[in-house]
């Protein structure tokens, strides 16, 4: 009887230490916001803003800076509805959304990000528009595996599958547009819908 008290209490001890040093794990319900919200960006991209067959865009046209209008319009939706989710999560579980784990999970999810966007403006500055939504995929899923350490979520997973859904989509280049779509739009939607599952059931 001591014997399992004594393994249980390292259990929780183990718990414990691995909870303290990594961030929750994101609110499922954002991840299928952020999908929806890429979806709907792509809608209006695909209706509205995308030139007719057999032109081009160019990088100081206007229907382009309404496209990258509507990725950080996406973008900014997603990192709110993250935090306004994933903060209610925290409240609840009496638990701390920023610390010194936070800094170091933003840090290592920033930097192959940010490298990644400002490599993809070098390629569309140089008129190199084929590779966007390959690089997009490849560099977010880096960042997410990167900074997949810090955090309790197995969002490491998505991370893989979004870098080998970029890769797919380097070898397809034509279809940029439709891989942005699966990776940004329906992967989300997946992946917050088994946390949300995994959520309910714990």
């Amino acid at each position: 009887m001591e014997s399992k008290d004594y393994l249980k209490d390292l259990s929780e001890i183990k718990d414990l230490m691995s909870r303290s040093s990594r961030f929750i794990s994101l609110s499922g319900i954002s991840g299928i916001m952020a999908g929806m919200y890429a979806l709907a960006g792509a809608a209006i991209t695909y209706f509205f803003l995308l030139p007719e067959p057999g032109t081009y865009l160019t990088l100081h046209s206007w229907n382009f800076r309404l496209i990258i209008l509507v990725l950080i319009t996406v973008a900014v939706l997603s990192v709110i509805t993250a935090y306004l989710l994933t903060s209610k999560k925290a409240k609840k579980n009496n638990e701390k959304i920023w610390d010194i784990t936070t800094k170091r999970l933003l840090i290592n999810f920033l930097v192959p990000l940010a490298t990644g966007g400002i490599y993809i403006l070098i390629k569309l500055n140089s008129q190199h528009y084929g590779l966007t939504g390959s690089l997009m995929l490849i560099f977010y899923g880096l960042a997410l595996v990167n900074s997949s350490k810090y955090t309790l979520g197995n969002i490491k997973y998505l991370g893989y599958a979004e870098i080998v859904l970029g890769l797919v989509c380097a070898a397809l280049p034509g279809y940029g547009f439709w891989f942005w779509i699966l990776g940004f739009g329906f992967f989300h939607i997946i992946y917050g819908s088994l946390i949300y599952i995994k959520d309910k059931q714990a």
